[in-house]
């Protein structure tokens, strides 16, 4: 009888501790915010954040392009948009790549002047860097010179086009 008394003693031991421990990992863990409860924590004074978008006078204001569009610019240019921009901005530009009708996107096509004409390099240049939308920027994963190289390559399709 006291080794069945052992053996059940020590059952709701192991039971016991097993309960405990999966009491305190809940506790650890912090359910996640829905966008609901998110919108119902916040303040009601603060307003709801808006995405920011380029203003026009951002837009057609800034740095100048510090590289100097040569032909070797633009190669490397043209490589880089290759593999890294044509499959949603298409081979030439025109906004038909391979994964804009699978990801549901829009594109401009860069032929037409109300496309790019009306933003300055410095607004590519930060397209580019930051990205917009589902487009993932580059951030620091291309040296600035490349970027500017890019932004020289976008502004050549419109012209071969315009041609």
């Amino acid at each position: 009888m006291s080794g069945k008394l052992r053996v059940l003693g020590l059952s709701l031991c192991v039971v016991g501790i097993g309960i405990w421990a999966v009491q305190r990992n809940a506790a650890q863990e912090k359910p996640k915010d829905t966008a609901q409860e998110a919108a119902a924590n916040k303040p009601a004074d603060k307003a709801p954040d808006k995405p920011k978008e380029a203003t026009p006078a951002a837009a057609t204001s800034g740095k100048p392009n510090p590289v100097k569009a040569t032909p070797e610019v633009i190669a490397e240019a043209k490589k880089v948009f290759g593999y890294d921009c044509s499959m949603c901005h298409g081979d030439n530009g025109d906004g038909k790549g391979d994964l804009v009708e699978s990801m549901k996107l829009q594109m401009k096509n860069w032929h037409e002047s109300t496309a790019i004409d009306d933003l300055s390099d410095q607004a590519i240049y930060d397209l580019i860097v930051k990205g917009k939308d589902k487009m993932v920027g580059e951030g620091d994963r291309l040296a600035a010179p490349k970027v500017w190289g890019l932004v020289h390559y976008v502004r050549a399709l419109g012209k071969k086009k315009a041609a």
